[in-house]
């Protein structure tokens, strides 16, 4: 097992970590997203609780969810490794006039912007999944069963405007988070190859465009439909 151990530890193991939990993150993303399109059902939220149940009772799901944990934890410490590594191995001079150049915004501050997606999801695991799990969520009955009224919750959540705000803000980052890391995944893997890599840019950035929107629009529909 030392071989393990100390692949897993070199700059390349840890590179491979970072690709193989980022892209787990991304179908995490994936399916999240997807599952919280119920919000826009015009059901007083019927659907969107159904879902909440089924995703926070459903073994398979729970035992996902455990990987998606500890995704988010090892894709974060890792990259506090390779930023380390990086800063230390890289020259002040060269890195400040070359960087720019040779490189996109995003994949500059990744860490930065890694950064501040870990403090909204700590603030957005706080006020929704805490929340769903130990505290007080009023009850609902559909079809004499009972089911926790989440969507109470999170329409609540959103008519306050610095939540909103914050949270648009926060997808605006983690869109230019993902411009970078979505291809940077790929070929860390070494599936880059001058035929196919245009695509998975290509892929990437309407990955990292169109996903961070509908997240974003959810909160914006909730706060100006309850307004009306």
């Amino acid at each position: 097992m030392s071989w393990v151990t100390k692949t897993l530890s070199s700059t390349l193991g840890r590179k491979l970590i970072m690709a193989l939990t980022g892209l787990f993150l991304i179908l995490f993303l994936t399916g999240h997203v997807s599952g919280n399109l119920l919000l826009f059902q015009a059901d007083g939220g019927q659907a969107f609780n159904i879902y909440a149940k089924f995703m926070t009772t459903n073994p398979a799901v729970k035992l996902l969810s455990y990987v998606t944990y500890i995704s988010v934890i090892g894709h974060v410490i890792y990259s506090i490794f390779l930023t380390k590594v990086n800063k230390s191995a890289r020259p002040v001079d060269y890195s400040t006039t070359k960087s720019s150049k040779n490189s996109s915004i995003a994949s500059r501050n990744m860490g930065i912007l890694g950064t501040v997606i870990l403090v909204f999801l700590a603030g957005h695991m706080y006020s929704f999944w805490f929340q769903m799990h130990w505290g007080e969520v009023p009850m609902v009955t559909y079809e004499g069963e009972e089911y926790k009224n989440l969507y109470y919750v999170v329409s609540q959540a959103f008519q306050q405007e610095w939540m909103v705000g914050l949270y648009v803000v926060a997808m605006s980052f983690l869109g230019f988070h993902l411009s970078h890391g979505f291809a940077s995944a790929f070929q860390t893997l070494g599936l880059s190859h001058k035929k196919y890599s245009p695509a998975i840019e290509a892929l990437g950035k309407f990955y990292s465009i169109l996903v961070p929107i509908l997240f974003a629009s959810m909160p914006l529909y909730i706060y100006f439909t309850s307004q009306s």
